[in-house]
């Protein structure tokens, strides 16, 4: 055990159990370079006395041959200490039953037979500290969020003031939210989410607004040919394209923007700089603000906050513009929500829209305003309904988690990996959502749909 690993609050540590001392200092050697502490035990006591008095354990590594505990029993007990820990287990026996033992009792994350492959462990071992670090950052984020949603419902001032106070406070959560973009992809996409949670606790007005229009958008680029960077940059973009109306009045959101008085419209009117000023922090954003700056200027120039017209605007904007008109007339619709939004629309081709967008978006929207199955019994149905505890790896869902309280979990088009499963059933027990949730069949994933 190294003592002097029983440190400083807020630093991570990783846990290393093994009987064999020349094992555990195999391991040492291979991250000595990582930023991380090293504690080590021999035995599953000795590593049940340690997680007593650490904390911040990002990872728990133990072997699963022991004397006295196996690693199996040690994991399991070790979720009474620290719950949010990472969980390997390593063994140098192909026992089947063991690894099933460990992974139904112990709540692994992976198990890995000796002698392991160095590169392998180490993505391991880097992948659970970097996920066990977004967690804890998320959860201060989050009560950030709570903190200032409370201040937002106070701003009642003049616009002048509520513009310069509400632009300060999203300033400061893009530079909170900035370091969490810097890590890997599923960081990237977890902070995705908690924006669009956000925007989508104004009112269920705004649940899979954001989404629809993403998906709608993505499929539209796809099929256009656009480079890879520019697809997912519009699919952002179209995710985030609200985000500047956080902290507006309701009064203002719920009007068409027509009906809007010239006080009323002039705050309106702010919204795209304002998200685009709240993300620029962001390095990796700055694109996709750009898009989001000029989703609402109008083809024939009318539009705001700049005036552009044709192919003056951007042709990703110009995307996002056409799919947030669709999903705002498919919610006044019913029925083929499909062909009656897409009526609706034509009548704004060449005045806010690009008419040479339409027909890639009358190819697509039926595809995500398609039909619900009646019965979840008909086998003929895309989706079916599944108990949390029964779904798996790879299953797909074809509608969005969220949590009990409102917030966006998982998007609905999401292939389902180990880690999604071990995340659902940690906000199951935070903040219980409704069952069952629903995926769709094998085979019978629509062909518009982007996965």
């Amino acid at each position: 055990m190294e003592t002097e690993a029983m440190t400083q609050a807020g630093e991570l540590t990783v846990l290393l159990v093994d009987d064999e001392v020349n094992i555990l200092q195999a391991l040492q050697r291979l991250l000595r370079r990582e930023t991380f502490r090293i504690v080590t035990a021999t035995s599953g006591d000795e590593a049940l006395k340690l997680l007593a008095q650490l904390s911040n354990v990002a990872l728990i590594i133990s072997d699963q041959r022991m004397p006295q505990m196996k690693g199996a029993e040690l994991l399991r007990r070790s979720r009474e200490l620290s719950p949010d820990s990472f969980r390997v287990l390593l063994t140098g026996y192909s026992d089947l039953g063991d690894a099933v033992d460990a992974v139904n009792r112990g709540g692994i994350f992976r198990y890995l037979n000796k002698p392991w492959v160095d590169s392998e462990l180490l993505q391991i071992v880097r992948s659970s500290v970097e996920s066990y670090r977004l967690s804890q950052e998320n959860r201060r984020l989050q009560e950030l969020v709570n903190q200032q949603n409370q201040e937002l419902q106070d701003w009642n001032r003049n616009l002048k003031e509520r513009v310069l106070q509400q632009t300060a406070a999203v300033r400061q959560k893009s530079e909170e939210l900035q370091e969490a973009f810097r890590h890997q992809k599923d960081a990237y996409q977890n902070m995705i989410t908690s924006l669009i949670s956000l925007v989508e606790m104004r009112g269920t007005r705004t649940r899979l607004h954001a989404e629809n229009v993403a998906r709608l958008a993505l499929q539209v680029a796809t099929e256009m040919g656009l480079a890879p960077e520019l697809r997912e940059t519009i699919r952002t973009a179209a995710l985030l394209h609200d985000i500047g109306e956080i902290g507006m009045s309701e009064r203002i959101l719920i009007k068409p923007p027509e009906s809007l008085n010239h006080e009323e419209f002039a705050e309106y009117s702010l919204h795209p700089v304002r998200a685009q000023i709240l993300i620029d922090p962001i390095e990796e954003l700055r694109p996709a603000g750009i898009l989001i700056r000029h989703h609402h200027e109008k083809f024939d120039g009318s539009g705001f906050p700049d005036g552009l017209a044709g192919d003056a605007i951007p042709l990703g904007a110009r995307i996002i513009a056409y799919a947030d008109l669709v999903d705002r007339a498919a919610r006044q619709c019913v029925g083929d929500v499909a062909e009656q939004a897409l009526q609706r629309t034509d009548i704004h081709l060449g005045k806010a829209l690009d008419p040479a967008l339409r027909g890639l978006f009358h190819k697509f929207a039926r595809y995500v305003y398609y039909p619900a199955p009646k019965q979840t019994s008909n086998v003929d149905a895309a989706e079916r309904d599944i108990r949390l505890d029964d779904l798996e790896s790879g299953m797909t869902l074809s509608r969005s988690v969220y949590s009990g309280s409102g917030l966006l979990l998982l998007h609905s088009g999401l292939k389902l990996d180990t880690r999604n499963l071990e995340a659902l059933r940690r906000y199951r027990e935070l903040d219980p959502f409704d069952e069952p949730l629903y995926v769709f069949r094998p085979g019978r994933i629509p062909a518009g749909i982007m996965v």
